[in-house]
């Protein structure tokens, strides 16, 4: 993560408001994240909404500010039939101004008063943001602002406006989009959630998710899911990357560490494209929590009304199939779920989770809609009934185009777990099966995962896989394949042989260096003197060595 090993000030500033809300008695991660993420959506708020004000100013544009006209809480609300007498009383006395809901207006009160606002207006306020029957507004209800002292607020909301003066002045300095420094500090935070180890979640390093989205590459107009998406980072990318398509800047836009190009901006962003970005993202989770980040993590970077809700996509309350043009996900690996809990369609027969995903995202997919999802390795090679038939799905029923390693150490410091990069197109016919064994993504495989130079393993993955076709022509009929690099070419013949094994060890072809040594006799001539086989007198390396040392007692002589 660039922008916090490039400025410490940020990092540090993040540092000090979870030790505040530690201090502050919020303990649990998950329920600091939460809190802090209420402040981030007030303040984003505000923001964006003065933003697209100056924008208006500028371009004529019409623009309504949602901080115009009075809120009124909805208890105190005029029944329908209220007369307009009725209606000004009651905006009169229960109303207030929702200018004063501002993040850069009530920053500026006393404590108390600020609390106070906050709890009674402006956080029954942002509940009520998206349309009524949205996910937003539906998982919102809920919610709960539980900061519990003025002061531990006026701290955050001090320190949270240091950290965006600090994310300006990096935007302006290094030239990075200020929402991309947005999210890699959103990221940081979340990352903290690893540490309250809920279902086996940890979170997907963002070079990982940009890899597999620029590998899977979706179109204007596909429909997008994630049916395990937690903060909703698969969703998030993939709503960049389409931006950045639509970008017509795009070649000019800086890379970022990873080799990637990610644009929140285009000229080509109209209100229609947008509704349909908007309509093109479905994300599912198990965590009413996690909806709610992911939520407002997707309504912070532009995603208008988000579309993310509450549901086991495993059970037996989930129906939708043959939905999705895309499906992408790092779903939990939780190990089992209850049997009686597993939908009826679901007929690997088995009740490990990474197992029953890979049916799930099969069943979701269109016909020719192509899956981009992130495994634990033992699924590759695991001997068991519901293992072998879940890569047959994906080779017999499926055109399972690539498997990508990825080093153990690349989930660190939240897992250390081996996993792969699985993409497969529903319906397509697998010929051959193109595997990349991933030595390096760019940072250090320890906990501290420094970013190293260069870009590890990452670009010249994307680069093989979009060319893979071109330079691997169809190989000859009992012609054995080059399987002795990084990548190559497998034969589905050869992975049905083999009992459908996908792990890359079981097709590298080892390359062992024959190494010549002289005769032993040699060597000891060489070493202690004599003479050869021709008669010639030989010196030994004694010998060599007692006369430079002759030599050097000479010289200080």
């Amino acid at each position: 993560m660039s922008l916090l090993q490039h400025n410490p000030t940020i990092k540090s500033k993040i540092q000090e408001l979870w030790n505040k809300f530690w201090s502050g008695g919020i303990s649990n991660p998950l329920t600091a994240i939460e809190q802090i993420t209420y402040l981030l959506f007030m303040k984003k708020l505000d923001e964006n909404d003065l933003d697209a004000q100056s924008k208006a100013e500028f371009t004529g544009d019409p623009f309504v500010s949602r901080f115009e006209s009075i809120y009124i809480l909805p208890q105190d609300r005029p029944k329908e039939r209220a007369g307009k007498k009725e209606i000004e009383k009651i905006e009169k006395e229960k109303g207030i101004d929702k200018q004063r809901l501002r993040w850069s207006e009530f920053k500026r009160l006393k404590a108390e008063e600020m609390l106070q606002l906050i709890q009674m207006y402006v956080f029954p306020f942002i509940k009520e943001l998206d349309k009524e029957d949205s996910p937003f507004v539906k998982h919102m209800r809920n919610a709960v602002f539980i900061i519990p002292k003025p002061s531990l607020l006026v701290e955050a909301v001090k320190i949270i406006d240091e950290i965006y003066e600090e994310m300006e002045k990096d935007a302006e300095e290094k030239g990075q989009d200020f929402q991309d420094i947005q999210g890699d500090v959103y990221e940081f935070l979340l990352s903290e959630i690893a540490s309250a180890g809920k279902n086996g979640q940890f979170r997907t390093p963002r070079h990982i998710i940009k890899l597999l989205i620029e590998m899977v590459a979706p179109q204007l107009g596909n429909r997008i899911a994630d049916p395990a998406c937690g903060t909703g980072g698969f969703l998030l990318d993939a709503y960049q990357y389409l931006v950045t398509q639509l970008d017509d800047e795009k070649e000019q836009r800086p890379k970022d560490e990873d080799g990637f190009v990610r644009s929140s901006k285009s000229a080509k962003l109209t209100e229609d494209v947008k509704t349909i970005l908007d309509n093109s993202l479905q994300g599912y989770d198990i965590d009413q929590t996690m909806v709610r980040l992911g939520l407002m993590n997707l309504m912070m970077h532009g995603i208008g009304s988000p579309q993310v809700d509450y549901t086991d996509t495993l059970s037996k309350v989930y129906n939708e199939t043959s939905q999705y043009d895309i499906v992408l996900a790092n779903p939990p690996f939780t190990g089992n779920i209850d049997k009686g809990d597993i939908n009826e369609s679901l007929q690997l027969g088995t009740t490990k989770t990474e197992l029953l995903f890979i049916e799930r995202i099969y069943q979701m997919l269109k016909m020719g809609g192509t899956a981009g999802i992130i495994i634990p390795q033992g699924v590759l090679f695991g001997s068991g009934k519901a293992f072998k038939e879940a890569r047959k799905l994906m080779i017999e029923k499926s055109e399972l185009k690539a498997v990508v390693t990825i080093p153990s150490g690349a989930f660190k410091p939240y897992a250390g777990v081996s996993t792969a990069l699985l993409i497969f197109t529903k319906g397509g016919e697998t010929e051959k099966v193109w595997f990349y064994d991933m030595e390096n993504d760019g940072y250090s495989l320890d906990d501290k995962r420094n970013k190293l130079d260069g870009y590890g393993d990452l670009q010249d993955i994307l680069e093989k896989y979009r060319s893979r076709k071109e330079s691997h022509p169809k190989p000859v009929e009992g012609e054995k394949a080059d399987h002795k690099g990084k990548h190559f070419f497998v034969p589905k013949a050869e992975i049905k042989a083999e009992g459908y094994d996908l792990s890359f060890a079981r097709y590298k072809e080892e390359v062992f260096e024959e190494i010549e040594y002289e005769k032993p006799e040699k060597i000891l001539l060489k070493l202690l003197g004599g003479t050869d086989e021709d008669g010639k007198q030989v010196r030994g390396l004694e010998q060599e060595i007692n006369e430079k040392l002759k030599e050097l007692k000479e010289l200080f002589a």
